[in-house]
């Protein structure tokens, strides 16, 4: 499947949410809710030129990141009158242990006013569909410690790997 195919890969749910790969006209509703979350996680002075590039990596179908967004139809025509509820952005990367690709979750966002609405479950669900369609060995991430509303709803979908993770900030 191509990455235009995958752009239109949707999926509907009786809420009216449709869960679908990022194009060029979801810019706008993208970027409200990417900068609500870099807000959100310390990151407020992110500077546009950044945020560019992420758009631009999103949209090439050579670049390995992806971004998915939760749209609730608001009963208009287009993707710019929709309400944007929910992100995803992955990363598809090579696996040493498989020939198969897998899909690192690096991003995942619902805004406090959306959250328990079942979004975030539709969306971990759309993905794994994608993931599965996709013949990725495998959808994964990781979340703070202290997170324990989102290790809630995470816990409701797969089971915890016991893993630490180690890392060495270079800049």
């Amino acid at each position: 499947m191509t990455r235009q195919e995958r752009s239109l890969c949707r999926i509907r749910k009786k809420s009216m949410i449709d869960i679908l790969q990022a194009k060029p006209s979801h810019r706008s509703v993208w970027e409200t809710l990417w900068r609500q979350n870099i807000v959100h996680f310390g990151a407020a002075d992110m500077t546009d030129d950044v945020i560019e590039t992420l758009w631009q990596r999103i949209l090439n179908p050579d670049h390995p990141m992806q971004a998915w967004l939760a749209l609730e139809k608001t009963g208009q025509t287009g993707p710019a009158d929709d309400d944007v509820v929910g992100l995803a952005h992955i990363i598809v990367h090579p696996h040493t242990f498989s020939l198969r690709d897998v899909a690192y979750l690096e991003d995942f966002w619902v805004p406090d006013t959306q959250r328990g609405k079942g979004i975030g479950s539709q969306m971990i669900k759309a993905l794994t569909i994608v993931a599965k369609q996709q013949d990725w060995g495998r959808l994964y991430w990781l979340t703070a410690g202290d997170n324990i509303a989102a290790q809630r709803l995470y816990d409701r979908l797969t089971d915890r790997v016991d893993a630490v993770l180690y890392k060495i900030d270079t800049a």
